[in-house]
């Protein structure tokens, strides 16, 4: 391979890395400025919307709550193209169809934003699955254990509430947890830091006790 061909794709991966990295960088940012209410108007409609969703979720059926929902915006465009149709009737004017616009415009997502949100979205999933991996073939006693008494708190969680409780109860701490931790960050991370302190303690007793097999397992 000649050295042109090599830099010009050297400098092809970086620019499709450079854009993958962008693209998360910007993500996070939109869901951080979100959940700490930067703008209270997206926000607002942005949590009061997962709401109704999710309490409509909770009376009803997922198909009813998706055909309501297009039948309301069914009703809504109707309504309104009646009644422009009417006016234009009535005076006689020539505008057109309202939604014309709308219409026209082009709403095909194009494969390059397409591969953009994959691309990004696999690096994370990739990510988790690696992370499940070790976890589950027990590459560090210690964490595997962690996940245990995790899942098994979650079965006492799971006979209290539901899933779709549980859905309403994360919404709900998702857009409070933040600004309240922003506004007290110094006597929330002085009490994080005590939990943490006291639970690495008693990790480091457990592992002290652990048979010399696991613990040679674990250093290596």
């Amino acid at each position: 391979m000649d050295p042109i061909t090599q830099s010009t794709q050297i400098s092809s991966s970086q620019g499709v890395g450079d854009g993958q990295n962008s693209a998360a960088k910007e993500s996070k940012l939109n869901v951080k400025d979100l959940i700490h209410w930067r703008d209270p108007k997206k926000t607002g409609v942005v949590f009061g919307v997962s709401m109704l969703l999710l309490l409509s979720l909770a009376a009803f059926s997922v198909i009813s709550v998706v055909s309501y929902l297009l039948l309301a915006l069914l009703c809504v465009t109707i309504t309104f193209r009646i009644y422009k149709s009417v006016v234009q009737a009535v005076q006689k004017s020539s505008d057109g169809h309202p939604f014309k616009g709308l219409i026209e415009k082009d709403v095909t997502i194009p494969p390059e934003t397409f591969r953009k949100h994959v691309d990004s979205s696999m690096t994370y999933i990739n990510q988790a699955l690696k992370k499940m991996s070790r976890l589950f073939l027990v590459e560090d006693l210690v964490d595997s254990l962690k996940l245990a008494v995790v899942m098994w708190l979650m079965t006492y969680v799971g006979a209290v509430f539901n899933g779709i409780t549980i859905l309403i109860l994360a919404d709900i701490l998702l857009f409070s947890v933040p600004p309240i931790y922003e506004k007290n960050k110094t006597q929330i991370d002085h009490y994080i830091d005590m939990v943490r302190t006291q639970v690495n303690t008693t990790m480091a007793k457990l592992q002290e006790k652990l048979p010399g097999a696991l613990k040679r397992c674990k250093t290596e």
